[in-house]
């Protein structure tokens, strides 16, 4: 799941990159372009929930694979949109929104594959190795296209990106399995670990998904979803406008936006599994209440004060290092949600984290029109400003989340709620 990550986030995040070229080509204004990322952000955000009782329903192995195929070969079609036309952007948009479509799969799928083979316990780690392939993918795509943009043009970059991921489809298939009792290379006393480590099956109620209004209705996971949207809101400034910040706002040229650009997402591969780590064992030592909250309402507070700060630094380059410790910052927090959403929904583990993430992308659709809009109207600093104080809204959300709570059903799918002594 780390490399398909990485894949996913090199395939969503070359349009940042390239954003000067297509916007030059297709004579788009920032707002214009704004609502290009948002198309993407919203089709992605809409499907989460679908896709999360999908993965729940099919399975994580066969659901990640359809993804692939499909956000690939929509990458491509992305290259083939001609400009020049009257109807050249709203087909831009809306390729770019079934693109979201195909790629909603993946993050409710990796729930749905953590919660099958990862004991409790060690959750935190390898959520936060998963997520360290966002940064990756994200870290990649700024020298990657970059790389075609100087020696091509921005539709080969795309052409390159479609063929590495149906590249990434054929490790998934001989790699990958729906849980540990399947796989061949899996032997007896590595399943009996797993089992071991697993919540007792008969905690977590019918095996039939919950129903979704139990799971909307139930507070802890509003909150959840609401520090998410907040998360979202931070980390798709970097995944949408910060290329172009560096580059018309900061005055760095091509390469040199490039190789900047990497930092943020070099933070993000390397915070996201150390805040995996240092939230397991937070937890085995103090508890879920200081491993999985205390750890996210600080990593969330931290972010917000990196990015405010960035807003009073001259110089460049030095701004840069003060926002990528934003993001290594925000993603120390990650692997917490990721961990209680899988823990709290038990068998809906997919279902619970489609909505959660839903309420992320949403975040995402929101900053990439409001961030143009407050650049355009009040300057990128308002627009930072703007953003760390979203940050503290997610931090203060998670004071109302109890990561001991688990989402559960009797056979009638009445809400049956329970808190767990341990994570």
């Amino acid at each position: 799941m780390f490399a398909i990550a990485a894949v996913s986030y090199l395939d969503r995040n070359n349009i940042s990159i390239a954003a000067s070229a297509v916007q030059k080509e297709f004579g788009l204004t920032n707002v214009q372009l704004g609502t290009v990322f948002s198309a993407f952000v919203m089709g992605y955000a809409f499907s989460q929930p679908l896709a999360g009782r999908l993965a729940d329903r099919f399975g994580p192995y066969r659901m990640v694979a359809i993804g692939i195929v499909w956000w690939s070969v929509f990458t491509a079609a992305t290259a083939l949109v001609p400009s020049g036309y009257g109807w050249s952007l709203g087909l831009l948009i809306a390729t770019r929104f079934v693109l979201g479509v195909g790629e909603s799969v993946i993050f409710p799928a990796s729930n749905r594959l953590v919660a099958n083979w990862i004991p409790t316990r060690e959750r935190g780690v390898a959520n936060g190795v998963i997520f360290a392939g966002v940064g990756i993918g994200a870290g990649v795509a700024p020298p990657l296209i970059t790389y075609f943009l100087i020696n091509h043009d921005w539709r080969v970059a795309f052409y390159a990106s479609a063929v590495i991921g149906l590249a990434s489809l054929i490790g998934w298939l001989v790699v990958a399995r729906d849980r540990p009792d399947i796989h061949p290379w899996v032997d007896p006393t590595e399943a009996a670990y797993i089992k071991a480590g697993l919540p007792d099956p008969t905690a977590l109620g019918s095996h039939k998904a919950a129903p979704w209004l139990q799971i909307l209705k139930n507070r802890h996971v509003a909150a959840l979803s609401l520090s998410y949207f907040c998360y979202g809101y931070v980390a798709y400034i970097f995944f949408t406008w910060f290329f172009k910040y560096l580059s018309t706002e900061r005055g760095l040229d091509l390469k040199a936006s490039a190789l900047y650009a990497m930092l943020p997402f070099i933070a993000m591969a390397v915070c996201s599994p150390l805040g995996g780590w240092m939230a397991d064992r937070l937890t085995d030592r103090f508890g879920p209440g200081v491993g999985r909250r205390g750890l996210a309402v600080f990593a969330l507070v931290l972010a917000a004060a990196f990015v405010a700060m960035a807003t009073q630094v001259a110089d460049a380059r030095l701004a840069c290092v003060v926002l990528a410790g934003g993001a290594g910052a925000l993603y120390l927090s990650q692997s917490a949600f990721w961990t209680v959403s899988a823990n709290l929904g038990g068998r809906s583990a997919g279902s619970v984290s489609g909505v959660m993430n839903m309420a992320n992308q949403l975040g995402g659709v929101v900053t990439a029109s409001l961030t143009a809009l407050l650049a355009d109207r009040l300057g990128w600093n308002a627009s930072f400003l703007a953003a760390a104080g979203v940050s503290l809204v997610g931090a203060a959300a998670w004071l109302f989340i109890d990561p001991t709570h688990r989402l559960a059903s009797d056979a009638t799918g009445v809400d049956a709620g329970v808190a767990l002594a341990k994570p």
